[in-house]
């Protein structure tokens, strides 16, 4: 098997953040602690506005920044390459939180440490799905073999937007179907 990572279909999400609940709910996070974040975004001008939504969690970088800035290895590579918090090697330093591009590690206060996405990887090891993916009413998000999802859904699918780092940072595990407003150079981020 190959580089596991999300697939995200931009055209068919509604911005419902029902994958950002399933989320949430799996994982009992607290208020304000997200692991998968859904933003909405507006580009153009009237007559001709137009927007998009942006479902992110995290990426499980090839070269993750939130690894290499660990000092204890509590971030680290999976087995099958998705990257990993030991919450007992955890020191709640927080210097993934400051080396990660996307924002996906979280400060978790009540025990002092970071949790993040771990692409719910026991769900996985049943044979199931992450929690976000089988939540998804759009069936905009799905979880797997880049090399595969790339096979199932295109050549026209990107690791970067206007509203993400360069991709050659991290080299991001995540292939996105853009909508092509979300290629526009100046989006404006909605607060909903």
């Amino acid at each position: 098997m190959g580089k596991l990572g999300f697939y995200f279909d931009m055209e068919a999400c509604v911005g419902c953040r029902t994958c950002q609940i399933a989320c949430k709910d799996k994982n009992n996070n607290k208020i304000g602690v997200l692991y998968r974040r859904v933003r909405n975004f507006e580009t153009g001008v009237y007559p001709r506005p137009d927007g998009f939504n942006y479902s992110s969690a995290c990426n499980h970088c090839a070269e993750a920044k939130c690894v290499k800035g660990c000092p204890t290895g509590a971030m680290h590579y999976a087995e099958d390459g998705t990257v990993q918090h030991d919450k007992n090697k955890c020191i709640g330093c927080k210097y993934c939180i400051w080396n990660c591009p996307y924002g996906a590690p979280q400060f978790l206060e009540e025990s002092g440490i970071v949790g993040k996405c771990d692409s719910c990887k026991e769900l996985r090891h049943q044979g199931g799905n992450p929690a976000c993916v089988d939540a998804c009413i759009m069936r905009c998000l799905e979880f797997g073999d880049l090399d595969e999802l790339k096979a199932k859904h295109g050549a026209d699918l990107v690791q970067e937007l206007s509203i993400l780092p360069d991709a050659k940072v991290t080299n991001p595990s995540v292939l996105i179907k853009p909508r092509s407003c979300a290629m526009d150079a100046n989006p404006r981020e909605k607060e909903v």
